[in-house]
């Protein structure tokens, strides 16, 4: 939440919040034209250009047959042992034998993806950028899963910046450094020097980062030139898309973000046991976004799993049914869809083209006290009571500021904050007070006792829903979603990949 003010938990927590990782916030601003797609049973599949092997190293030429009759020379006598000879010169092998672990400083490749290596500092450092938004709260058994999603997260990426360079696209650096630049000041409130030194303090590095931004730029301008012109979508498809939502009008829709996990028959077991594991670590407080960004399979993994505004009548079934009983901030999953897995998590809940009151811009003043460190538990409880007393004696906002002097309070305010940007627990009392109520008093002793006055309230005008131009480009975006997992597939289907 933006705001001037900080605001306790309250009775009832969310389940949990989604936040932000590093590596999450470079798909804060694409298209979903860049994201893969879910596999799409009903298109046809797109041929990639053919990818470039490397041959295999020939093998040693055979000894040619001795002939019957041919004088063979004497074995050679054994080498001396390792030592020194009666000079005082080592004396070492031709061919050592090496015994015991190697350099640890020399990383080896992990994987090689049509020729191009990928070695286990390049593995450390972008499972870094998860671990820390997970605050190493992740088991041994979660960071081996981890590691391995990783790899072959750098293995699609690799294999989408190799396609893209075979269809001569160029992705100029000052293009990559951009997109840095605003990942490191629009989500991390720092330049890019300063970023760079926190990736390093992390485990990471600014070249890992900007591998994958330069991964998912090759991806879109691919996607812009192969898939996007042969995407039509016809302007009758519109139109009764648009009668769709008008009759619609009125009905709920939800603000969903998914994890889907592909399955098959062979697979299915280890993938149910892997969709619970990842639901145990969100319920533990994991980041949703990050999952969504590392597991996902779906066409919105590049941006944390949000599936956008969706009517139930849209998703699957079982999904549908989920999220039916579901109210903003729950999770739920692992649910069996079609092809697999989903985890479900319920952003926000509204109305089809109806003024939702969570869109009002509230005006309201923070009124609230704060207790020394160890103080007792009941004069805590004193204070708290003549706070709540004085609060009931405040008619209107104009005699907050002499109210609160008079006790000590702090004051703080803010005119211009949505309803919706509220903890979810405060947004229905807020949204049931008149102007010049307040909330009453929350909070605790160790972190302060609070209210909220409401001063002003401007509700929100009726969402008409989308114009013809947008439903077409969502319309769009949704098909060339569809035909991008197509495409990636075929190319991890074409590609030569030696694991160490």
């Amino acid at each position: 939440m933006t705001s001037a003010f900080r605001l306790l938990p309250v009775s009832k927590p969310v389940s949990f919040r989604l936040a932000l990782m590093v590596g999450l916030a470079v798909a804060a601003t694409p298209s979903l034209a860049q994201q893969r797609g879910r596999p799409n049973s009903g298109g046809a599949p797109i041929e990639s250009s053919p990818s470039n092997s490397t041959p295999a190293a020939p093998g040693r030429a055979a000894p040619a047959p001795v002939e019957e009759g041919t004088n063979v020379p004497d074995a050679a006598a054994p080498p001396p042992p390792v030592g020194t000879d009666s000079e005082g010169n080592l004396n070492l092998p031709t061919n050592p034998q090496f015994y015991g672990k190697m350099d640890p400083n020399h990383r080896h490749a992990t994987a090689i993806v049509n020729g191009e290596i990928i070695t286990g500092t390049d593995i450390d450092q972008r499972y870094a950028l998860f671990a820390n938004a997970n605050a190493g709260k992740l088991s041994p058994e979660e960071q081996e899963r981890l590691r391995a999603q990783v790899l072959r997260n750098l293995i699609d990426e690799t294999l989408e910046i190799q396609e893209a360079k075979s269809a001569d696209i160029t992705i100029d650096d000052d293009e990559v450094n951009q997109r840095f630049t605003y990942v490191a000041q629009q989500n991390m409130g720092k330049d890019p020097p300063a970023l760079e030194a926190y990736l390093t303090t992390i485990g990471s590095s600014g070249a890992s980062l900007k591998r994958q931004i330069r991964g998912e730029i090759a991806w879109q301008h691919l996607l812009r030139r192969n898939v996007q012109p042969f995407i039509n979508v016809s302007d009758s498809e519109v139109r009764e898309m648009l009668d769709r939502l008008k009759a619609a009008k009125g009905t709920e829709e939800y603000h969903l973000g998914e994890i889907y996990l592909a399955a098959t028959d062979e697979t299915r077991g280890e993938i149910l046991a892997n969709a619970n594991k990842i639901v145990e670590q969100l319920k533990k407080g994991g980041s949703f976004v990050a999952y969504a960004r590392q597991y996902s399979q779906a066409s919105t993994a590049a941006v944390g799993g949000d599936l956008g505004w969706i009517r139930l009548g849209q998703l699957p079934g079982p999904i549908a049914g989920a999220a039916t009983a579901m109210g903003p901030g729950q999770l739920a999953g692992p649910i069996e869809v079609p092809g697999g897995y989903s985890i479900i998590y319920v952003i926000d809940k509204r109305q089809v083209m109806t003024a939702d009151p969570r869109d009002a811009i509230l005006s309201l003043k923070q009124i609230s006290i704060s207790f020394v460190k160890g103080t007792p538990e009941r004069d805590a409880a004193a204070r708290a009571s003549t706070f709540a007393a004085m609060v009931k004696d405040i008619h209107g906002c104009g005699q907050v500021d002499a109210a609160a002097a008079k006790i000590g309070a702090s004051v703080v305010a803010n005119d211009q904050i949505k309803a919706r940007d509220l903890p979810i627990a405060l947004q229905d009392t807020i949204l049931k007070l008149a102007v010049g109520e307040a909330t009453p008093p929350f909070g605790s002793v160790e972190d302060g006792v609070r209210v909220l006055l409401l001063c002003g309230r401007d509700d929100p005008k009726v969402d008409n829903g989308p114009s013809f131009d947008q439903l077409q480009s969502q319309l769009e975006d949704d098909r060339v979603n569809k035909r991008a997992q197509t495409y990636l597939r075929d190319l991890r289907r074409d590609a030569v990949i030696e694991y160490n």
